[in-house]
């Protein structure tokens, strides 16, 4: 009796819809969990006031079981229905068809609500009505994943169609744009948006994003101000978004994403076509031709939209890929990211879309090959997934059991993607870790245990992951030494992040997005596909070099300030190409020698001279240096021009000396001699030009002359990279010589004194291009308190009479560097004659150890790595070679000699040390210098080697041929004892 009464009702109920209606043809329902409390939360809503009509409707079993599986699994999708129950009574009363044709119906004509609230909710009122129609016909098997993804998408489409008419009709009405037809709003706007990825090729998943690109044609665009056409068009992307993104009482529409534009970084959220054809010529890469396989114009100006999409044609498809688009194909396939269940087939915990064997390998298993194929076989280019492996079975590029197979797995996979995302509306692709909600989910979407749904999912993904991996067999690795290194898109692979954080890139983050940014074509340097090519075949190599030179994240950083300021990127690249010693030189270089890896920056031009052969391992003589200088100088148009040539060319022989000695490829010891023969060559030239100079405006000193006289470490031939320059200048004339014979004449004292200020100027003044080199002329005779420039009489004068003994010691080191040859003879005389005189050795030793006294109070702590105060440092070493030649040159002039070690061996070979104070004094002498060299290279400021980077310390250590940093701590402490008690023996011989 009861089931008659079942069967009758049942009848009944059949009656309130039609044959075609979304209730008559449910043959499908999910499988219950708590089926107790399922039916319980649906008799509870059916007793409600207004459930009525869905009541006759849940008579069907049917339609029963299919409510009773949203209230189990879904609290998104039965939370529309507890809401409203007349939204359930719509869906099921109608063909799902007829349903989804009245709701983006409402959707499309929403935009004329005036009120922007009331058409945000009807916006979010469709799509609720959407997510539950499609939904139901999903769940109940009546539609099928095409269908579905179909429905997902028009609704969408109608959503994003409806924003953007209220966008430009709001911009219309306040008087920013004109439209040709403000009732079709869109029509001649030169306004719109391309739907990508799966909205564009109607795939869209049930919580999908929807990614756009906003472009406007400003020829065909009208607006009230010209130059405000950007700003008009970026406020109607942002109202589109803001329409269908902002969360309200009702909810919201789609989240939307605008990052797929070009270089989005940078860019507007809405671009002009222009701009935009121009920068996917130029810059535009493989996985943004990818990307627009699917672009399809989802709203706006329809006219202009086909036509960007047919200019775009020869971008997205090449009739012949050169070998950087085949090696980014290949990293495309690697973009997935590293989710539970990447690296193996998995269940719980598994990624449908990014996982191994899931979703998107099918996609790319499609996409390269219409990257590949296309250009050549336009039937390749359609936007479906699905459409797309039927056709490549059509053109022979895969057999027809590959595609039945893909195409079985894929509708299963998205079928599995949507009832993830219809539990919560959430976009997720990740299956619960859990072992009792998966069996939950897996109830959901049909299966009665977890293993039932485990063996259906497994098979799927191995068979993806079998013709995935079939079709890149034969793909070159990125790098198999080195590991993943993927930097096509938009977000870091994590992959690629966990192999920087092996090489010891500290950060990875940091680094991925440098290398992105260069395939972007962000610097003039990268922006050709060529430099595009070969950054892709370089990379893992570069990468590898930066990792080993100590200092990853500093060596990348430098390279991407040279990749920045060089304008010859491809041939930068090519070089690094063809010789790979010098991609292992600018890694150590930049890496250890932060210092140096700033300059060469400033300075990326200097890498040409890497490829002359000669390069390595010499070092260019005094003529070689000054026919250099001579021809850049040359080629000035103007006396300032002439200032910034010499900037340039001093800059960039200096940081060739430095690459060398950082590299290893002249030893540091030959370092000192490289610089000082640069300054001398420069100023040699500089000096000249600046006396023609003056002598333009006020004549010549008849019978006069004057020559520049190099002290401290440029005299003694020791300079390093950061070394001023101490000078002083000096000349004679003839008693007669008045003043200058030119149109302007001055007093010989006054030319020579304006000759030093402008040689200062010359060598020190900033100009665009920097200082040449700081300048000191306080070595002078009175220091400051003395004219700049001093008569050669007044000179050796001082020296006689007045002069201290420090003065004396540094004018051991005093070298004529500039000036007419005799009268740098006569001045070395005068040097020498000044540097023989005869002297009491006890006063000298007096002096020289008050004066190391002086220094230790002040300036001998640090430890060891003060190279030049601690005690049996640099100071030590030249004070015991000063102090000897001017004790003993009246006797001896042969030990006069202006750079210490020299002047050290002299002192032995005359007897006046042994040898073994004499091998203390020149191994500590060495190495300190070496180590000095280095240091300059790299730091600015005092060494502090607790802070040092490791990088540093190794150059240190490679310098000083010591097994390990500690060592040559020890090594250092060790020698600076032994010359230290050598020079108190000196010291002590003469008192």
């Amino acid at each position: 009796m009861a089931a008659r009464s079942s069967a009758k009702k049942a009848a009944a109920a059949a009656q309130a819809f039609a044959e075609d209606a979304l209730a008559a043809r449910l043959v499908a329902a999910s499988k219950l969990t708590d089926a107790a409390a399922a039916r319980e939360k649906l008799d509870d809503l059916l007793g409600e006031e207004g459930a009525e009509d869905l009541a006759r409707l849940v008579e069907t079993p049917a339609v029963r079981a299919a409510l009773e599986g949203l209230a189990d699994h879904s609290p998104f999708l039965w939370g529309l229905i507890d809401l409203e129950p007349a939204r359930a009574v719509r869906s099921l009363s109608q063909s799902p068809e007829a349903r989804l044709g009245e709701i983006v119906a409402a959707i499309d004509g929403a935009w004329r609500l005036d009120d922007r609230a009331e058409l945000a909710a009807a916006l979010r009122r469709g799509r609720a009505d959407a997510a539950l129609t499609i939904a139901l016909a999903d769940i109940g098997g009546v539609w099928d994943g095409a269908q579905v993804t179909e429905a997902l998408s028009d609704a969408a489409g109608a959503a994003i169609r409806a924003a953007t008419r209220a966008a430009l009709r709001d911009a219309y009405r306040s008087g920013k744009l004109v439209l040709p037809d403000p009732e079709n709003p869109e029509t001649g706007s030169g306004f719109f948006v391309l739907g990508m990825g799966k909205l564009g090729a109607r795939e869209l998943n049930y919580s999908s994003d929807v990614d756009l690109i906003a472009f406007f044609d400003a020829e065909v665009a009208e607006v009230a101000d010209a130059d405000e056409i950007t700003a008009v068009f970026v406020r109607v992307a942002q109202t589109i978004g803001k329409l269908l993104q902002e969360r309200t009482a009702d909810g919201y529409v789609a989240r939307v994403d605008f990052r797929l534009r070009p270089d989005p970084g940078s860019t507007p959220v809405a671009i002009s076509r222009d701009m935009a054809l121009s920068y996917y010529e130029s810059v535009g890469q493989n996985w943004e031709r990818a990307a627009m396989i699917k672009a399809r114009v989802i709203a706006g100006d329809e006219a202009a939209g086909e036509l960007f999409l047919k200019e775009m044609r020869p971008f997205i498809w090449r009739r012949s890929l050169d070998h950087a688009a085949i090696a980014d194909i290949h990293a495309m396939k690697r973009q997935i990211h590293a989710h539970k269940g990447h690296g193996a087939i998995a269940v719980e915990g598994h990624n449908l879309k990014l996982g191994r064997g899931g979703i998107r390998e099918i996609e790319f298993f499609v996409q390269t090959q219409q990257l590949v194929a296309g250009g050549r076989d336009p039937d390749l280019r359609s936007r479906g997934t699905i459409e797309t492996l039927g056709r490549l079975v059509d053109a022979g590029w895969i057999s027809a059991d590959a595609r039945d197979a893909l195409i079985e797995a894929y509708w299963f996979l998205r079928g599995l993607e949507h009832r993830l995302q219809m539990v919560a509306d959430e976009q997720t692709h990740t299956l619960p870790d859990d072992t009792d909600e998966l069996l939950r989910f897996a109830r959901f979407a049909g299966y009665e245990d977890r293993d039932a749904f485990a063996k259906a999912l497994v098979k799927r993904l191995k068979l993806v992951q079998k013709h995935y991996a079939k079709l890149f067999e034969d793909a070159p690795g990125l790098s198999s030494e080195v590991g993943s290194l993927v930097f096509v898109g938009e977000e870091d692979d994590p992959d690629t992040l966990k192999t920087l954080t092996e090489l010891g890139f500290t950060e990875a983050v940091s680094a991925s997005a440098t290398v992105r940014g260069w395939h972007r074509g962000r610097y003039p340097s990268t922006n050709s596909a060529r430099a595009r090519e070969l950054l892709t075949e370089l990379m893992p190599a570069l990468l590898m070099a930066f990792s080993k030179s100590g200092r990853p994240d500093a060596a990348l950083n430098g390279f991407d300030k040279v990749l920045e300021r060089s304008t010859g990127g491809v041939a930068l690249l090519a070089l690094i190409r063809a010789h790979p010693e010098i991609m292992n030189l600018l890694a150590d270089v930049l890496g250890a020698a932060p210092r140096l890896g700033a300059t060469l920056a400033r300075r990326p031009r200097v890498l040409d001279a890497l490829l002359d052969p000669a390069f390595f391992g010499h070092l260019p003589t005094r003529e070689e240096l000054s026919d250099r200088i001579e021809e850049a100088l040359s080629q000035s148009t103007t006396y300032e021009d002439m200032l910034d040539r010499a900037r340039i060319v001093g800059q960039e022989l200096n940081t060739l000396i430095g690459i060398r000695v950082a590299s290893g490829t002249v030893p540091a010891a030959q370092a000192g001699f490289a610089f000082a023969r640069t300054a001398d060559a420069l100023v040699a030239a500089l000096f000249g030009r600046v006396e023609a100079e003056l002598a333009r405006v006020h004549g010549r000193v008849k019978g006069g002359a004057a020559a520049v006289v190099a002290l401290g470490k440029l005299g003694g031939e020791e300079m390093t990279a950061a070394s001023d320059l101490d000078l002083i200048l000096l000349y004679e004339h003839p008693e007669k010589s008045a003043e200058t014979d030119g149109d302007r004449p001055i007093a010989p004292s006054q030319y020579y004194s304006r000759l030093t200020q402008r040689l200062t100027a010359a060598i020190s003044a900033p100009t665009s291009e920097g200082v040449l080199y700081e300048t000191d002329f306080r070595l002078r005779p009175s220091g400051r308190a003395g004219p700049l420039a001093t008569r050669l009489k007044a000179f050796e004068s001082y020296q006689a009479e007045e002069a201290e003994t420090w003065e004396h010691m540094a004018l051991s080191r005093a070298r004529v560097v500039a000036g007419p040859k005799e009268f740098r003879r006569v001045v070395g005389r005068a040097i020498g004659k000044v540097l023989e005189m005869k002297r009491d050795p006890k006063t000298v030793a007096k002096d020289v150890l008050a004066m190391r006294d002086l220094l230790d109070s002040e300036k001998g702590a640090g430890g060891p790595w003060n190279l030049k105060h601690a005690p049996g440092g640099l100071v030590d070493i030249e004070f015991v070679a000063q102090t000897l030649q001017l004790v003993h040159a009246h006797d001896r002039p042969d030990l006069l000699h202006t750079v210490t070690e020299p002047a050290i061996d002299r002192a032995q070979a005359a007897g006046l040390i042994d040898e073994k104070d004499r091998a203390a004094l020149a191994q500590a002498a060495h190495l300190q210098l070496d180590l000095t060299q280095a240091l300059k290279l790299a730091v600015e400021g005092a060494f502090d080697p607790d802070e040092a980077p490791e990088g540093l310390k190794l150059l240190l250590v490679r310098i000083a041929e010591a097994p390990d940093f500690q060592a040559l701590t020890a090594d250092l402490a060790n020698r600076q004892k032994a010359a230290r008690a050598a020079f108190k023996r000196v010291m002590k011989g003469l008192g």
